[in-house]
């Protein structure tokens, strides 16, 4: 872990990343990629050492309140985040500042601060973004090692939906030749739907590599699954965009359960669900955008 002060946290659309890099060691994760530019070590934590400082200037600057998010490109709830809360200092301003919350995270810690996300809830809007990838939590402990499994993370989903929370889970990425199977997909949803998420966001059936994150992927296919990086070479080569072979039935079962259920699975609908503030002192919405 090391320090850095930065020059601004919020972008344009209103989403920050408190720290920079991660250890739950997700085998698979795009943030790797050398495009980022990183300067340091993946798992050697960047703490904006700063951003509550500049986030609380920011939230003072505004002229109407929107939706406030964390956790596009860092698991906001490392194990670090125990120590440095962080998070919770973010939250805590949002709530004294009238806006809304929303975080994206695969860690149970995100129950630690519930008690924040009911009262920020109560008065505009909280969502809890939950990232699902297989329902084998043996599977689950070798692509995303070092952080709670999937049974674990169900239980939040179930958690914060009797506390009144609402939820969106992400559906990605599936992996080829590994989780991209009709069994894994229809069990996912079914979690989803006895947890009444509100929407589930997939963008294809399928996963992205390119360099920086390819070469960790592989190497951990070669200590996982050997032989299957050969396989990966001759059916993607150095494509960027790595489709399941059973891509297209795998989405048919995805819209067909998500629409049963009720469940929104529609990526534009959910993200314009996630942008909509909510001032629940005079019953309006106001659109992030």
């Amino acid at each position: 872990m090391h320090e850095r002060e930065v020059s601004g946290i919020l972008s344009a659309r209103n989403g920050m990343n408190l720290y920079r890099g991660c250890t739950h060691g997700c085998i698979y994760c795009d943030s790797r990629s050398k495009c980022y530019g990183m300067e340091h070590a993946f798992e050697d934590i960047e703490v904006k050492s700063n951003a509550l400082t500049l986030l609380e200037a920011a939230l003072r600057r505004k002229r109407r309140r929107c939706m406030i998010g964390t956790g596009s490109m860092s698991d906001p709830y490392m194990p670090l985040e125990r120590e440095l809360q962080s998070v919770r200092r973010a939250m805590e301003l949002v709530l004294q500042y009238g806006f809304g919350w929303t975080v994206i995270t695969k860690s149970d810690l995100v129950l630690r601060d519930l008690d924040l996300m009911q009262e920020i809830h109560a008065r505009t809007k909280c969502v809890v973004q939950m990232t699902l990838t297989t329902a084998d939590d043996a599977l689950c402990r070798i692509v995303e090692p070092h952080v709670c499994p999937t049974s674990r993370r169900f239980a939040v989903l179930k958690t914060l939906r009797d506390a009144g929370i609402p939820t969106v889970v992400w559906l990605c990425p599936v992996l080829p030749f590994l989780n991209d199977t009709a069994e894994n997909i229809s069990a996912i949803l079914g979690m989803c739907e006895e947890a009444c998420v509100r929407g589930v966001i997939c963008f294809g059936m399928g996963m992205t590599l390119r360099e920086g994150n390819r070469e960790y992927y592989y190497a951990a296919l070669d200590r996982h699954f050997p032989g299957l990086k050969q396989r990966y070479i001759r059916t993607y080569g150095d494509a960027y965009e790595l489709d399941s072979p059973q891509s297209a039935k795998l989405m048919r079962l995805f819209h067909e359960t998500c629409a049963r259920a009720g469940m929104m699975h529609d990526n534009d609908e959910i993200f314009r669900y996630l942008a909509e503030f909510e001032d629940k002192s005079v019953g309006t919405q106001l659109t992030l955008f």
